[in-house]
């Protein structure tokens, strides 16, 4: 199938290009890219893209699947299919499954799950068996096996010295170790300890359960020279040490998600419990820095954090409610609206974090436009206004703070593994 995407603004910050111009694709290879003659757009599928971008394709390495354990909530395909809709070619899936990807059996059984989807899924190790904290995973067996980076996700690894031991290793395979940073003893909570909490009578979380670990793991990355990356930003302070730590030259990385630089604590007083997660959402001081580390480069990408419960789960009182929300078919949307409409980020730099980044952290290869390269890209519309709508969503999971929200920018197709996702239907190009 010859596919021809005509008046295109193509940008790849990495290549240096930033261009108007026509991409001729057959059978999922770019064969290219300029003026068209009339002859070799015969028989094609001719979309007009004036005005649009057409970015690499764009990459959320924070991703929840629940697929083993979980298919209620979201599987490994109505999560890719989420990514698709949401403008992403690539994602990592994190190891809270049930059973944890601490074994090579569940990564081969994750990538066998995607392997026909046009999403390309990237399994996160579990650093430790069972994300106990207690030893170490078979890092070798799962880094053979095609995992990315180690994270006993949604905890920090438990002590020192398994972190140590996790990061000797990592730095072996030159992956990242990924932390949630939160001192367990301090997080016995529900929100962020503030003004609110007090005045809303919850158990609060400091910032200073976050701040403590990224203060160790900082520590722990100079000690061992292995790469660590801080998932979730989101207070004040901690951006502040990631910023000092790569001063310094310590090999660490950063991202944050959308409704940490959207939101604030201020909605906790709506008792919804879609604004419920962890990290939990902070001050307006906290957003502030937030959006500043994304403008200085100290925080590397934006992640979404997707966090699929059912209904039931979440219909529940908002001390007891599962933290997290989806976050896939928003993520464009937000930081378009948030950050580059308020002129934050360039679009080049929006780029960088949503595509680029976060393949680079994690050693995988960057979509490049190029004749004879596979198409791996995204097509955004900066400057359509949309209503996010959770019963349209592709994730099975409904849980967004975002629904009825006005945004302005998204992604209306993608192109990848020899299939293109436009007009809410997916195409195999190999035909």
């Amino acid at each position: 199938m010859k596919i021809v995407l005509k008046n295109v603004h193509l940008l790849n910050p990495e290549q240096n290009l930033n261009r108007k111009c026509d991409l001729l694709i057959e059978n999922g290879i770019i064969t290219k890219i300029g003026s068209l003659k009339e002859s070799e757009v015969k028989d094609a599928a001719v979309h007009n893209f004036e005005d649009k971008y057409c970015v690499p394709g764009l990459f959320d390495m924070h991703v929840h699947l629940r697929e083993p354990g979980r298919e209620d909530e979201e599987t490994v395909v109505t999560g890719s299919d989420a990514a698709a809709a949401g403008g992403f070619t690539g994602i990592a899936c994190m190891p809270n499954t049930e059973p944890a990807i601490d074994s090579a059996e569940v990564v081969r059984f994750i990538k066998e799950q995607s392997q026909n989807h046009l999403v390309e899924v990237y399994p996160i190790g579990a650093a430790t068996l069972k994300r106990k904290g207690e030893a170490l995973s078979p890092m070798y067996e799962l880094f053979e096996a095609g995992v990315v980076g180690f994270s006993d996700d949604g905890v920090s690894i438990k002590t020192a010295a398994i972190l140590r031991h996790a990061m000797e290793y990592a730095g072996m395979f030159n992956v990242p170790i990924i932390e949630h940073c939160e001192d367990e003893s301090l997080a016995n909570g529900v929100m962020n300890e503030g003004i609110n909490s007090t005045l809303l009578g919850m158990p609060p979380i400091p910032a200073l359960a976050e701040d403590l670990i990224v203060m160790r793991d900082i520590m722990m990355a100079e000690f061992t020279g292995s790469k660590i990356h801080i998932a979730h930003i989101s207070s004040k302070k901690a951006v502040e040490l990631v910023r000092q730590a790569k001063k310094k030259g310590i090999k660490i990385t950063a991202e944050v998600t959308p409704h940490h630089f959207t939101l604030t604590d201020d909605s906790i007083k709506t008792f919804d419990t879609n604004f419920k997660m962890n990290p939990p959402l902070r001050t307006r001081e906290d957003v502030n820095a937030v959006i500043e580390g994304l403008k200085d480069g100290t925080i590397d990408c934006i992640a979404s954090d997707h966090a699929p419960h059912s209904i039931e789960e979440k219909e529940m009182e908002f001390i007891y409610a599962p933290n997290g929300i989806v976050g896939l078919e928003t993520q464009l949307g937000l930081a378009l609206t948030e950050l580059v409409h308020k002129k934050h980020l360039t679009i080049e730099e929006l780029v960088m974090k949503l595509s680029i980044n976060p393949r680079k952290i994690l050693n995988l290869p960057v979509p490049i436009f190029s004749e004879g390269q596979p198409a791996n890209l995204t097509i955004i519309d900066p400057d359509i206004v949309w209503t996010a709508d959770i019963s349209k969503f592709k994730s099975k999971s409904k849980n967004s703070p975002f629904d009825k929200r006005l945004l302005t920018g998204k992604s209306i197709a993608v192109i990848s593994k020899n299939k293109m996702f436009y007009e809410d239907k997916f195409i195999n190009l190999n035909i």
